[in-house]
Protein backbone atom coordinates (compact mmCIF):
# COMPACT_ATOMS: atom_id res chain seq x y z
CA UNK A 1 0.00 0.00 0.00
CA UNK A 2 1.67 3.64 -0.99
CA UNK A 3 1.04 6.64 1.15
CA UNK A 4 -1.27 9.57 -0.49
CA UNK A 5 0.42 12.32 -1.49
CA UNK A 6 -0.59 15.48 0.70
CA UNK A 7 1.28 18.10 -1.45
CA UNK A 8 -0.25 19.44 -4.32
CA UNK A 9 2.00 20.21 -8.07
CA UNK A 10 2.24 23.58 -7.26
CA UNK A 11 4.20 23.01 -4.21
CA UNK A 12 6.92 19.89 -5.10
CA UNK A 13 7.27 22.46 -8.26
CA UNK A 14 8.64 25.09 -5.78
CA UNK A 15 10.34 22.82 -3.63
CA UNK A 16 12.28 21.42 -6.64
CA UNK A 17 13.29 25.38 -7.90
CA UNK A 18 14.24 26.35 -4.46
CA UNK A 19 16.40 23.56 -3.73
CA UNK A 20 18.06 24.06 -7.78
CA UNK A 21 18.41 27.71 -6.86
CA UNK A 22 20.19 26.81 -3.23
CA UNK A 23 22.55 24.31 -5.48
CA UNK A 24 23.79 26.61 -8.45
CA UNK A 25 24.13 29.19 -6.10
CA UNK A 26 26.69 26.81 -3.74
CA UNK A 27 28.35 26.17 -6.90
CA UNK A 28 28.81 29.59 -7.82
CA UNK A 29 30.38 30.36 -4.39
CA UNK A 30 32.53 27.49 -4.43
CA UNK A 31 33.83 28.43 -7.98
CA UNK A 32 34.52 32.10 -6.78
CA UNK A 33 36.38 31.73 -3.86
CA UNK A 34 38.60 28.47 -5.39
CA UNK A 35 39.75 30.73 -7.87
CA UNK A 36 40.42 33.48 -5.45
CA UNK A 37 42.07 31.23 -2.66
CA UNK A 38 44.47 29.03 -5.36
CA UNK A 39 45.76 32.65 -7.08
CA UNK A 40 46.75 35.21 -4.73
CA UNK A 41 50.10 37.03 -3.89
CA UNK A 42 51.77 34.39 -1.76
CA UNK A 43 51.45 31.60 -4.49
CA UNK A 44 52.72 33.57 -7.15
CA UNK A 45 55.77 34.69 -5.09
CA UNK A 46 56.32 31.29 -4.18
CA UNK A 47 55.86 30.18 -7.74
CA UNK A 48 58.63 32.66 -8.75
CA UNK A 49 61.16 31.75 -6.25
CA UNK A 50 60.78 27.75 -7.33
CA UNK A 51 61.15 29.56 -10.63
CA UNK A 52 64.18 31.14 -10.09
CA UNK A 53 65.93 27.93 -8.46
CA UNK A 54 65.29 25.38 -11.50
CA UNK A 55 66.55 27.78 -14.01
CA UNK A 56 69.94 28.30 -11.57
CA UNK A 57 69.29 24.15 -11.60
CA UNK A 58 69.68 24.42 -15.01
CA UNK A 59 66.26 22.45 -15.51
CA UNK A 60 63.24 23.71 -17.77
CA UNK A 61 60.26 25.92 -15.70
CA UNK A 62 56.65 25.48 -16.11
CA UNK A 63 54.72 28.58 -16.12
CA UNK A 64 53.65 30.70 -13.06
CA UNK A 65 50.30 30.07 -13.57
CA UNK A 66 50.82 26.09 -13.50
CA UNK A 67 52.78 26.19 -10.87
CA UNK A 68 50.16 28.31 -8.34
CA UNK A 69 47.88 25.87 -9.78
CA UNK A 70 49.20 23.01 -8.87
CA UNK A 71 51.36 23.89 -5.56
CA UNK A 72 49.03 26.91 -4.56
CA UNK A 73 50.97 28.44 -1.00
CA UNK A 74 51.19 25.50 1.05
CA UNK A 75 53.01 23.11 -1.58
CA UNK A 76 49.66 20.68 -2.11
CA UNK A 77 50.64 17.09 -2.17
CA UNK A 78 54.07 17.33 -2.34
CA UNK A 79 53.90 18.86 1.12
CA UNK A 80 51.44 16.83 2.37
CA UNK A 81 53.86 15.40 5.31
CA UNK A 82 56.65 14.08 2.49
CA UNK A 83 58.25 12.11 5.09
CA UNK A 84 55.42 9.82 5.84
CA UNK A 85 55.87 5.97 4.90
CA UNK A 86 53.25 6.16 2.82
CA UNK A 87 54.07 8.96 0.55
CA UNK A 88 57.62 7.07 0.30
CA UNK A 89 56.18 3.85 -1.04
CA UNK A 90 54.70 5.86 -3.59
CA UNK A 91 58.16 7.72 -4.54
CA UNK A 92 59.42 4.20 -4.63
CA UNK A 93 57.53 2.59 -6.81
CA UNK A 94 58.22 5.66 -9.44
CA UNK A 95 61.45 4.66 -9.06
CA UNK A 96 60.80 1.46 -11.45
CA UNK A 97 61.48 -0.29 -14.84
CA UNK A 98 57.91 0.63 -15.98
CA UNK A 99 56.61 -2.88 -16.38
CA UNK A 100 53.72 -4.34 -14.27
CA UNK A 101 53.11 -6.99 -11.73
CA UNK A 102 56.05 -9.10 -11.60
CA UNK A 103 57.59 -7.73 -13.96
CA UNK A 104 58.64 -4.90 -12.22
CA UNK A 105 61.93 -3.94 -10.84
CA UNK A 106 63.45 -1.18 -9.26
CA UNK A 107 66.52 0.84 -11.10
CA UNK A 108 69.11 3.33 -10.08
CA UNK A 109 67.59 6.29 -10.48
CA UNK A 110 69.46 9.37 -11.94
CA UNK A 111 70.93 11.93 -9.23
CA UNK A 112 68.80 14.78 -10.55
CA UNK A 113 65.20 13.18 -10.04
CA UNK A 114 65.26 14.39 -6.10
CA UNK A 115 66.06 17.87 -7.76
CA UNK A 116 62.56 19.32 -8.31
CA UNK A 117 61.33 17.64 -5.12
CA UNK A 118 63.96 19.27 -3.19
CA UNK A 119 63.39 22.21 -4.43
CA UNK A 120 59.78 22.32 -3.59
CA UNK A 121 60.04 21.28 0.15
CA UNK A 122 63.08 23.68 0.44
CA UNK A 123 60.63 26.64 -0.27
CA UNK A 124 56.70 25.46 0.56
CA UNK A 125 57.58 23.24 3.96
CA UNK A 126 61.28 24.07 4.65
CA UNK A 127 60.41 22.07 8.28
CA UNK A 128 60.27 18.92 6.33
CA UNK A 129 63.74 19.53 4.27
CA UNK A 130 66.07 17.99 6.78
CA UNK A 131 64.49 14.62 6.98
CA UNK A 132 63.87 14.20 3.31
CA UNK A 133 67.29 14.88 2.30
CA UNK A 134 68.58 12.39 4.58
CA UNK A 135 65.87 10.03 3.42
CA UNK A 136 67.01 10.68 -0.16
CA UNK A 137 70.88 10.30 0.15
CA UNK A 138 70.20 6.74 1.88
CA UNK A 139 69.14 5.90 -1.65
CA UNK A 140 71.55 4.36 -4.51
CA UNK A 141 71.92 7.21 -7.39
CA UNK A 142 74.17 7.71 -10.05
CA UNK A 143 74.55 9.99 -12.99
CA UNK A 144 72.66 7.93 -15.65
CA UNK A 145 70.67 10.14 -17.52
CA UNK A 146 72.08 12.72 -20.46
CA UNK A 147 71.67 15.90 -20.43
Amino acid sequence: MSTPETETRRERYLLYVVAGATVLALMVLGLIFFNAASSNREAQDKADQLIAALEHAGARTPDQDQIVRVLGTDGGATCTDPNDDLNRAILLTQLTNGAAGPGARPVVADSRVFKFQQLVIQIYCPENLTDFQKYVSDLKTADVASD
